[in-house]
Order: structure tokens, then C-alpha cells, then sequence
């Protein structure tokens, strides 16, 4: 077989940039996968992307699948002749099913028995016969929301198409897809490059695209756009803030990138700095610069799909462009400041949170109390706190937070700042949305570590308190994301507060059930049971064993940090040589009890003891349990859980040499009595026989 390079490229109008990466992604697999599944093997599989187009490029593909031997059985000798040694039915149906006759069949002796067999010789499809249909099915199973028709066709796709490359080295593989036959042809840069790109092998279509002003490989142009950037910043003396999310959306924005740097008024430095950046970002698509100490500077790095000859009247018209975005940010900081916080108070009565659970004003009220509760518990001013959780949602009665949502909170503590709010409310402001994403940093002070909690758990009970809990990957209040925010700000900023207790607390403020507004009876279970399940997740991404979370969870401790402390006692007593045997002793006597159907006594009676190896047993545990039970009280649980480990010796002995189940009641019951005792100095902690 001989092997060449295959390429297959589908050229469009310009695709969705948010979509192109993932577009690009799901094409590359699609294909891959079909390779993989058709045993045709290569040596490399690369994918390409531009906004005009969706390409695969396979070194070293064979150029066809290998032949094939394939067994076929038939029925046993014995039920395909008759007593006559005449072919029966049923193998003369086998025999024509694989266009033979019975007597052409060969013979399949096992140890089992004598079967009919025939074996048939599979050609190997070509890469011509096989591509086309490969590309037809990898389109079809695209992520598309929202496909197009164009034209008079009926074809759907997420843009209109313009060409279809398909080529085997040299050769042009025949074929069509969404309505377009194949050729060599490829489309160069829209502005740089007149007509087509004809390509006379595979191997050139890098290559005869720069020269065509397309960089089509998609991470080395999300590279040259990351030098190009640094490259300006470092010549304006800046620091660019290169946004991953953003870059990623110009790098599928242009073919050819160009990077430029524009200036806008030093007066528009006087708004907050967070609405300006959005502005150029979400906006403009354009990466923000600050100076050396952090402090944003009127300069802007913009990307450009052209190198133009005067490059001054592209940076004039991007100049131009901007000055009326921030004009409106300037506006709305301005208008805003003529009203304070608190007196949109009252406009939040007429903004709905979830129409079952009252208004903006309603949660505000809620989320004030709760937190002048947790901030009390932790030690901090609870005045101040109830101030905080009061003003919280007030921003999202302003112009500059209606325009830009993504500032929400921060424009809250601008406000609150202007307004003499004192320092604490102002940031506990910012901070009350915090962590918002995997990763997301934590409130900074703990005012806000209470507001934060309270809007959270304020959610959380509400929307299950209305049976609505998320379904599937459906979460439209981000229920899963308050409970981990949750978890982290506790566990993290060393809290020391109870989940019960704050969801207890939570559902009074809602006025209790079947008799304020939640309807669900079982709310603070399901929503205790909720958060639970989100330990699995946190612990998980940290490494932790699924098995020492689980034996952690059949404890239930509420409190985050409890929790955690649990989680790292038994991290660690995993980790000891005695663990294996231990958790092992306290599954069999799990199993032990379950079956015994009976009333253990109140505890061991060292009168009825017989055995030597049952006396030291409970003496060793005796002495153990002195230390172990203050260590519980405290939340030593490692030290807790190393003094037990001390048990495996006499626990192996004791099961080496005593029977348990003693033909004497009383002394069965004792001997039960022992190990339930140990077993509950264990499950004090965590239920270690599911390690």
C-alpha cells in the first residue's frame, strides 16, 4: 500500500467566532474517529480553522483498507444433513445467504462440535470510495443550534458554503457535500487575494495560503496575535490585559492578523476602570493596557484582518468607534452618582427575583438578615453586615449596571463609596457574587464572605422550596455553582458555621413551609442533601479518593470546615499501613451486626470474657478510647484516627482466635458489644470500611 497526504477543507462565509474553535474541534473528531474505525492507519491528523473555513489535513494515510478474511458460520453438522447425509433447510438457506452451495462450505472443528463454515474475502474500500462519505457524515454531526438555508437551496448549514476541497496527495477526490463538488480550489483572504487558490498537492495548502494572506493554522495565529500584543504593549511601555475568552474570539476573527494601538481622551480614566475594559472588550474586541502599577491608560490593542498601506486610517476609524462607547459609560457614572443606594430601595419592589419568591426587595431583605446572623457567628460586625445585604442588589437599578451586567457588585462599591458607606459595606458589595466561576478568587473580608453566603443560601433554599432543583445539565438559576461557592468561601476562609443551621435560619426569612412561600416540605433536606453532593465534586478536582470522600459523607457533618478536617484525617489514616486491615475488620463487622437480630448490651462486661485474645482486645480499646474520645471533642480527627490505628494488632488476633458468634448468647452478645463499641469510635469520624 502506498500512502500520501489527504486533505479535506470546507470553505464558508464567515463562521460564528464563538463557535469556531469547538466547530473546528468536532470536525477534527469526527473525522478521526471515522479514520480509526475504518482501520486506516496514518502517521499524523492536524485540524485547521479560519473564520472562511473548516479543514483537516492526515499525513501518511494508506490509500486504501486492507483485505479482509472474514469467518461466517453455519449451523452444526449435525442439523445441517439428515439421517440420508442430505443437506437440510437450514444449511442450504446459510449455504445461499453467502452465495455458495452446501458442498463448497469448509469444515470448523472445535472441542464442541463440527460446525459449516465459510470464509469470505472482503475488498478494502480506497480513500476515494470512503472520503466523501466520511465528510457527509462528520458535517452532519457538527454542534449546530441555528442552521441557514441560502439561496433557493434547502440545504442546512451555519453559513453558506462556497467550496469543498477534497485531495489525496496529488489526486482530486470526486465527491459533494451541503451542495458543493469537490476540487482543488481553496478561498485566500478575502481583501488580499483575488479568486481562488489552486492547490497541485495536499501537502502545499499551508503553504500556498500564507502566500494567499491566510495564517491557517489556528494556534500559530492565536501565537503571532499574542507577540504582536505583547509586542505593542512593551512599545507604548503598557502591560496588555490579554483575556483568554477574548483572545481566543479575535484569533477566529481574522485570517491575516495585524495588530495596531489606538488612544482615546485621559478624561474618560476618570469612570471606573472595570466598565471601560468591558466596553473594549465586549464591544470592540479590543485588549485593554494598564501601566506598570496595574492602572488602566488611554491606549487600546486592536487586531486587524488587513495590513493596510496607512495604517493611521485604520487606528483613526477604530479611534472613532470607541469614543462613543465610553462617552455612555462616562454618561451613566455621571447619572448614576446623583442617586444613592439606598434610595433605590424602593424600585427593587418592582423587579421580580423568581415570581413564586417576591421581589429584588424581598431577597434583599432576606439576605441582610441571614447575614447579620453568619457575620455575628464569625466574629464580625453584624450591623454592617445587614447594611451590606440591604444595599446589595440596589446597583441593578442603575444605568451603568443595565448596560454593562458584568459589573454588577463592582459598580455596587463605587456607589456605596460615594454615597459614605463605610469600607466593609462597599466591598462586602463586590464580593457578594464571589467566587463566581471555578477558580474565581474568594470575597476579600469577611462581611462580605456573609453577604456572599446569605445570597447563596438564599437560592438555594428558595428554588428548591418552589420544587424546582436542577435537572440534568439544566441549572438556570446556577444552583450548582451558589452550593460550591458556598462550600469554598466556608472551608477556605475558615469559617466556622453550620449548613443545617443557615438553611434552617434561610427558610424562617421565607416565612417556613406550607405557610410562607416555599411549598416544598422537604426542603431543608433536599437542599442540605444538594450541597452534599457537591463536596464529591469540590474534593474530587483536588485529588482526593472517591472512596475517602464517600466515607466521609455517610457521616453527614454540616459544617464545610468539619467536613473538611474529616476528609483530611482520613486522607491520611489511608495512607497507613494499618488501614487496609482496619477498614476491612469494620466492613465484616458491619456485616456482622446487620444479621444479628438483637439487643446489644449498654457496654462490654469484662466478666464475661473468656478468651485471651478477647481481653486484651477490649483492654487495648479501653485504653485507647480514653484518648480518642477527647480528640473527637476537639476535631482532632488524625490524631484521633492514629490512636485507633493502634487496633489493628489486637483486632487481628482477636478474629484469628476468637469465634464471635459463641454457641453462649451471653457471651456472643458481649463479643458483639466489643466490636460495636470500636466500630463506633471509627464511624465518630467517617465510615472507614467503605476505604
Amino acid at each position: 500500500m502506498t500512502t500520501e497526504t489527504l486533505l479535506i477543507e470546507l470553505g464558508t462565509e464567515e463562521l460564528p467566532p464563538k463557535s469556531l474553535k469547538t466547530l473546528a474541534t468536532a470536525f477534527y473528531d469526527n473525522i478521526k474517529g471515522q479514520l480509526d474505525g475504518s482501520d486506516l492507519s496514518y502517521t499524523e491528523i492536524k485540524w485547521f480553522a479560519t473564520p472562511r473555513r473548516l479543514a483537516i489535513q492526515v499525513i501518511e494515510l494508506v490509500d486504501k483498507q486492507a483485505d479482509k478474511v472474514i469467518e461466517k458460520r453455519g449451523p452444526a453438522v449435525n442439523v445441517a444433513f439428515d439421517e440420508q447425509g442430505q443437506p437440510s433447510k437450514a444449511a442450504m438457506g446459510w449455504a445461499r445467504s453467502n452465495g455458495i452451495t452446501v458442498e463448497q462450505a469448509e469444515r470448523l472443528i472445535t472441542p464442541k462440535g463440527e460446525w459449516l463454515l465459510h470464509k469470505a474475502t472482503v475488498t478494502g474500500k480506497t480513500i476515494s470510495d470512503l472520503v466523501p462519505d466520511m465528510v457527509t457524515t462528520a458535517l452532519n454531526k457538527l454542534p449546530i443550534a441555528k442552521p441557514m438555508r441560502w439561496g433557493a437551496e434547502r440545504i442546512q448549514f451555519i453559513r453558506p458554503v462556497h467550496t469543498l476541497t477534497l485531495m489525496y496527495g496529488s489526486q482530486i477526490i470526486k465527491g459533494s457535500a451541503l451542495g458543493v463538488d469537490s476540487s482543488n480550489q481553496v478561498q485566500g483572504h478575502r481583501f488580499h487575494h483575488q479568486g481562488l487558490v489552486t492547490l497541485s498537492h495536499a501537502n502545499d495548502y499551508q503553504t500556498e495560503l500564507t502566500k494567499a494572506f491566510v495564517e491557517v493554522d489556528y494556534q500559530v495565529r492565536q501565537e503571532k496575535i499574542v507577540t504582536q500584543i505583547k509586542q505593542v504593549a512593551n512599545d507604548i511601555s503598557a502591560v496588555a490585559l490579554i483575556d483568554e475568552d477574548l483572545l481566543e474570539e479575535v484569533t477566529s476573527l481574522v485570517e491575516w492578523p495585524v495588530t495596531l494601538v489606538g488612544t482615546f481622551d485621559e478624561d474618560f480614566l476618570n469612570v471606573p476602570s472595570e466598565p471601560l475594559i468591558y466596553s473594549m472588550k465586549d464591544h470592540q474586541k479590543y485588549f485593554p493596557v494598564t501601566n506598570n502599577e496595574g492602572e488602566l491608560v488611554n491606549k487600546f490593542i486592536f487586531v486587524t484582518n488587513i495590513e493596510s498601506k496607512d495604517p493611521s486610517q485604520v487606528v483613526f476609524g477604530n479611534e472613532k468607534v470607541i469614543r462613543p462607547r465610553l462617552a455612555d459609560a462616562e454618561f451613566f457614572f455621571k447619572t448614576d452618582q446623583k442617586q444613592t443606594l439606598e434610595s433605590r430601595l424602593t424600585t427593587l419592589e418592582t423587579v421580580l427575583f423568581q415570581k413564586q419568591l417576591g421581589t429584588l426587595k424581598d431577597k434583599s431583605e432576606r439576605i441582610a438578615h441571614l447575614s447579620h446572623l453568619i457575620a455575628e457567628q464569625i466574629g464580625e460586625n453584624g450591623v454592617d453586615a445587614y447594611r451590606a445585604g440591604l444595599l446589595s442588589k440596589t446597583d441593578l437599578m442603575s444605568d451603568m449596571v443595565l448596560e454593562f451586567p458584568q459589573v454588577q457588585g463592582t459598580m455596587g462599591k463605587y456607589y456605596a463609596i460615594n454615597d459614605g458607606e463605610n469600607t466593609a459595606i462597599a466591598q462586602a458589595l463586590e464580593d457578594q457574587y464571589r467566587p463566581r466561576f471555578a477558580g474565581d478568587s474568594l470575597p476579600e473580608a469577611n462581611i462580605g464572605c456573609a453577604v456572599a453566603i446569605s445570597d447563596k443560601i438564599d437560592t438555594l433554599v428558595g428554588i428548591f422550596g418552589i420544587n424546582q432543583p436542577p435537572k440534568g445539565d439544566k441549572d438556570p438559576f446556577a444552583l450548582r455553582r451558589a452550593a460550591i461557592g458556598v462550600i469554598r468561601i466556608i472551608i477556605e476562609k475558615q469559617l466556622n458555621l453550620d449548613l443545617a443551621t443557615l438553611i434552617n435560619e434561610s427558610i424562617n426569612l421565607f416565612g417556613g413551609v406550607a405557610g410562607g412561600r416555599l411549598i416544598n416540605e422537604n426542603t431543608a433536606e433536599n437542599v442540605l442533601d444538594f450541597i452534599m453532593g457537591r463536596f464529591r465534586a469540590f474534593y474530587q478536582e483536588q485529588g482526593i479518593a472517591v472512596d475517602v470522600i464517600q466515607a466521609v459523607l455517610a457521616k453527614r457533618p454540616s459544617a464545610p470546615l468539619d467536613f473538611d478536617k474529616r476528609i483530611k484525617a482520613v486522607s491520611y489514616f489511608g495512607e497507613l499501613p494499618e488501614a487496609e486491615t482496619l477498614a476491612a475488620a469494620n466492613k465484616r463487622v458491619g456485616n456482622i451486626l446487620a444479621k444479628f437480630d438483637g439487643q446489644l448490651y449498654e457496654c462490654f462486661k469484662t466478666e464475661l470474657a473468656s478468651e485471651q485474645a478477647e481481653k486484651d482486645l477490649a483492654e487495648t480499646f479501653q485504653a485507647i478510647s480514653l484518648k480518642v474520645a477527647p480528640l473527637v471533642s476537639k476535631k482532632s480527627y488524625q490524631a484521633a484516627l492514629t490512636e485507633l490505628a493502634q487496633l489493628k494488632a489486637p483486632i487481628d488476633t482477636f478474629f484469628d482466635n476468637v469465634m464471635v458468634m459463641s454457641d453462649d448468647e451471653a457471651v456472643k452478645i458481649n463479643r458483639l458489644t466489643l466490636l460495636n463499641e470500636i466500630r463506633n469510635s471509627f464511624f465518630a469520624i467517617a465510615d472507614i470500611s467503605l476505604l
